[in-house]
């Protein structure tokens, strides 16, 4: 197979996802929910008027914890459903390639999530408004927030492989992005210190998405933050079409 064929397969699949979103009342009740959730956790929690500055850091901060519960869920349909329905066999006797469809359909996935993303610009216009912001830092804010999203979509994507249960799929994925995001935190890696050297400790730290994150929110986007969740993406894409492919006709 060409790589223009590929790169055909991959669009065709990408359409079909991505439209299917908005077919159905799910798509806008999961952008409703993001909406009010990073509404309530900014202006409540983050207390975003009330520490009088004109930034988005109490809005931002939230975006992993919300990422580590709706990604899943929005990634827990994405094979699961398929398995389940039989309707991954059809899809595979399609002249594509089972590596096509899972790049298909994560990027369907991901570009939804940049759509609830994109949703929140008014947040961006309101604080420009009330002050003078570092626009340069939310548009760092929101690269970091974009890269998270893709990479908990990925973790997702491939636990939904593994599984026929949607819900099933949504816990698992929730537990796994769990400790990515706290990878370098002491809760993760106190456990880990009972058992791996200081030098393993810190390759396990390295893996924490919140680190990360919190690096690129303060304005710098480092290469070693792209590459982090390029891998992260990339590795967890490569492991979805593995198990597809270990599992077709189950």
């Amino acid at each position: 197979m060409t790589l223009t064929q590929s790169f055909s397969n991959v669009r065709v699949i990408f359409l079909r996802e991505f439209l299917g979103y908005f077919m159905t009342p799910v798509a806008y009740v999961f952008l409703a929910v993001f909406l009010a959730l990073a509404g309530a956790l900014t202006f409540y929690i983050g207390q975003f008027f009330g520490r009088n500055q004109a930034d988005l850091s109490a809005f931002f901060t939230f975006h992993p914890w919300l990422f580590l519960f709706l990604m899943p869920a929005l990634a827990m349909r994405l094979w699961a459903e398929e398995r389940k329905s039989g309707t991954i066999e059809l899809l595979l006797t399609l002249p594509i390639s089972i590596g096509d469809a899972v790049v298909g359909k994560f990027l369907a996935a991901w570009l939804f999530a940049l759509v609830a993303l994109a949703l929140t610009f008014p947040m961006v216009i309101m604080v420009n408004t009330l002050g003078s912001p570092d626009n340069g830092v939310i548009i760092a804010s929101y690269i970091a927030s974009v890269l998270v999203a893709g990479g908990y979509l990925a973790i997702g994507s491939f636990i939904s492989a593994m599984t026929k249960n949607q819900v099933v799929a949504f816990i698992i994925a929730a537990a796994v992005c769990f400790v990515f995001t706290l990878g370098g935190s002491n809760l993760v890696l106190g456990f880990f210190r009972s058992f791996l050297s200081d030098g393993l400790v810190e390759v396990v730290a390295s893996f924490s998405f919140l680190n990360h994150f919190n690096e690129m929110r303060k304005g710098i986007i480092g290469l070693g933050d792209i590459v982090f969740f390029g891998s992260v993406i990339v590795v967890f894409l490569m492991a979805t079409a593995i198990v597809l492919d270990l599992k077709k006709g189950e």
